[in-house]
């Protein structure tokens, strides 16, 4: 059961980052929903210029990916304009 998305969806074939939350996202979160997170995290890098070779970058991407997969508000690029449908 994927936190995330609260449905049932294929689990991830391996922990996607290190210590406890990578266990906890390994343990709670979907492929789909791990999917979203990675488009996610490329914009916020690309917008944002982050490096994630960058310890404090590091650390504002584990939060977000935190927010963004289990609950809050995760945060969007400034001036981001979501696309139309």
């Amino acid at each position: 059961m994927c936190s995330k998305q609260g449905v049932e969806s294929e689990g991830l074939d391996f922990v996607p980052w290190p210590g406890e939350l990578g266990k906890r996202v390994f343990a709670q979160i979907g492929k789909p929903a791990w999917a979203e997170w990675l488009a996610h995290q490329t914009m916020l890098i690309n917008e944002n210029r982050l490096s994630p070779m960058d310890p404090k970058h590091r650390a504002l991407l584990t939060t977000e990916m935190e927010k963004f997969l289990f609950g809050g508000e995760a945060a969007k690029p400034a001036g981001y304009v979501p696309p139309e449908n």
